[in-house]
């Protein structure tokens, strides 16, 4: 055999021995995974895993994606075939976890196949590429007794917590019950409550009915959500009472409140100072008297532990976001539009204990009342905070709704003053409270006329029916421990501040939404459920570039500025130069007037370069750090080959000088 044959052969055996190699470390390796991203993406909660444990039965998990309709698709569709490779390993983790009570089907539905005509009996959403082919992405999950769960398509809104839909699906597939929630709102959250004539008459006249709120269609998917008239003189039938913007609630509404409450009912109130949301009163407007947009629950909430003042809201610097009061408006920051993030959160508490960012649109603020005189320990409430400033917030006031009707945020700016200490704007209350009604209330009652003479002894009394006065009692102190979630702010919650409308439905801004659903899970007390939620978002904020642009931001800032009063400064010149000139007077005007006004362009068009210098070298700065890191990339990988080629080479030549010494000493 010659030297070539033998060559050959070499090679054929490595290539056999290498892809030898990696078949058998793939099936040896596959249990042996390592989860190295920073929020623990890919790895199983301890909720999902309690979950999983305490299943009963087999349950069969359909994931449908449309891999090859997505292929053909717009970039908006093909974005998600990362997402899809997430959900796919998330749910190869469920199987592994669960020990062989999960059957996983992964399917990718064809045009005109069974599996489409599936996918579309399951409900999944449809989105048609062509005129054949369409895309899907759901999942569905069934057990033996015919139970069937699904999610529609794993909707961009809901990226941050697939974890906990998926787990959700798989936990109410094996338990009937639903928790009842109860919403009470002066807002149509709920949506218009029109139909029939009525509904009819809307299209008619080509209008539709007020959508639901995205925050209830999200409750509406996992709960059962039901109204709850704001002049209600009972609450039943409810597990979690959800109390939104309570604006000039009668008394029997407020008792009711207190006493469902008191009977071991759990609810989240959601008040605020100034609500954005609620559309203001055009007939008021216009006859001079400011509409007040306020609500407030301060006849409760001080027997709860805390209370909001009037006119008083939230602010802070470091949390201001920038918006655009007008179109074709600079973003100017506000100080009462808050972008919460980790450091306004209370770490110890579920609901925010791994929440990312939650915008607040001028948040109240929340005071603990005084307590101290309570002797007995057991009647201590336990106030817990869910949403704090930073150390250098504080509270501040309007004189007049009008000063945040017609916004002006500079000023607000100014007056402002730094504080010392964090302002709380949620609270998680917990104790045996007492009722704000220990004497009861009086409620108007009918009473018949023949009932009321029968009672009187009277003749001749009259046929109409009279009302009187009763006197209604409740319970005055709790006998077990209450919980109630108070938020500072109604906007919060609201579409317009936390979620976006995209091609393909609404996208979340945020963790808004999360907050919310985290506090419902918290006080419907699934606390398997509520470790899962929020463990991280799957796109990492760049803390580096952020840091980058504020600092740029900061230097350039002055010099912008000084730069854009500059071109005011000539553009009013110009525009009264211009103004002042008639057609046909150029020769009447003068060759001086002419020149002032090119030399008044010229200046122009310099200071909008020296602005535009400015912004392109701020941009400069990060596409920098962009390019450092791709090089860092790129070059990482060959370092360490040579490091580890110069490191076998030394550790050679040692080895020979070592051998050659002890062969000439032999």
């Amino acid at each position: 055999m010659n030297r070539t044959m033998r060559v050959i052969i070499g090679v054929i055996l490595v290539l056999v021995i290498m892809f030898s190699a990696i078949s058998i470390c793939q099936n040896l390796g596959n249990p042996i995974k390592v989860d190295v991203t920073e929020q623990n993406l890919y790895t199983l909660s301890d909720g999902t895993k309690s979950i999983l444990s305490k299943l009963n039965q087999p349950v069969r998990v359909k994931l449908y994606y449309a891999k090859t309709a997505a292929l053909k698709g717009s970039d908006q569709i093909q974005y998600f075939n990362n997402y899809y490779q997430f959900v796919k390993s998330l749910l190869e983790e469920y199987v592994s976890a669960a020990k062989g009570m999960i059957d996983l089907q992964i399917i990718d539905p064809r045009p005109f196949s069974e599996e489409e005509v599936q996918a579309l009996r399951y409900g999944l959403q449809r989105f048609p590429i062509t005129d054949e082919e369409s895309f899907f992405f759901g999942l569905v999950v069934q057990t033996q007794f015919g139970v069937e769960k699904t999610i529609p398509l794993f909707s961009p809104d809901r990226q941050n917590f697939v974890e906990y839909d998926i787990s959700y699906l798989i936990d109410t597939a094996i338990t009937r019950q639903k928790t009842k929630i109860g919403v009470l709102s002066s807002l149509p959250v709920m949506g218009s409550n029109v139909s029939g004539y009525m509904a009819q008459m809307m299209q008619m006249q080509g209008q539709s009915p007020e959508p639901a709120w995205t925050v209830i269609e999200h409750l509406r998917k996992q709960y059962e959500v039901n109204r709850i008239a704001a002049d209600a003189d009972e609450i039943k039938d409810v597990d979690i009472l959800l109390v939104i913007h309570p604006k000039d609630l009668p008394e029997k509404t407020l008792f009711a409140i207190d006493q469902f409450v008191l009977k071991g009912g759990r609810a989240v109130v959601c008040v605020d100072p100034h609500c954005f949301a609620e559309k203001p009163d055009q007939m008021a407007m216009q006859s001079g008297v400011p509409p007040s947009q306020s609500s407030d629950l301060n006849l409760l909430l001080r027997n709860w532990g805390v209370e909001m003042p009037q006119r008083t809201f939230a602010g802070d610097r470091n949390l201001a976001l920038k918006a655009s009061i007008m179109a074709n408006q600079r973003p100017e920051k506000i100080i009462g539009f808050l972008g919460l993030t980790s450091r306004c959160f209370n770490p110890e508490s579920v609901i925010t204990a791994e929440l990312n960012q939650v915008r607040m649109l001028f948040p109240g603020v929340l005071n603990e009342t005084d307590n101290s005189g309570e002797k007995d320990d057991d009647a201590k409430i336990d106030r817990r905070p869910l949403l704090v400033t930073t150390e250098r917030g504080n509270s501040w006031t309007t004189s007049s709704p009008y000063e945040l009707m017609m916004l002006n945020p500079s000023q607000l700016m100014n007056k402002f003053v730094d504080g010392t200490k964090p302002v709380a704007m949620g609270y998680l209350l917990t104790g045996k409270f007492k009722s704000s009604f220990p004497d009861g209330i009086e409620v108007e009652e009918e009473i018949e006329a023949s009932e009321e003479g029968a009672k009187s002894g009277s003749e001749g009394s009259s046929e109409e029916n009279k009302t009187a006065k009763k006197k209604v009692t409740g319970i005055k102190e709790a006998t077990e421990d209450c919980t109630v979630a108070i938020f500072s702010d109604v906007d919060f919650i609201s579409d317009m501040v936390a979620y976006q409308r995209t091609f393909i439905g609404s996208m979340a801004i945020g963790d808004n939404g999360t907050l919310m659903l985290n506090t419902i899970d918290e006080l419907r007390g699934s606390s398997d459920l509520i470790s899962i939620r929020s463990r991280g978002n799957m796109r990492r904020p760049f803390i580096v570039v952020d840091s980058i642009e504020k600092q740029a931001e900061r230097e350039t800032a002055n010099e912008e500025a000084r730069i854009n009063a500059e071109i005011v400064g000539f553009q009013d010149e110009l525009n009264t130069i211009i103004s002042t000139a008639k057609e046909g007077d150029e020769e009447i005007i003068g060759s001086s007037i002419l020149q002032k006004k090119k030399d008044l362009e010229i200046k122009l068009h310099e200071a909008q370069r020296k602005l535009r210098n400015v912004k392109m070298k701020r941009r400069e700065r990060i596409e920098s750090l962009g390019n450092r890191l791709r090089n860092f990339n790129m070059l990482m990988t060959p370092a360490i080959i040579l490091i580890i080629a110069i490191v076998l080479g030394i550790r050679r030549s040692i080895r020979k000088r070592h051998y050659i010494s002890h062969a000439s000493d032999a």
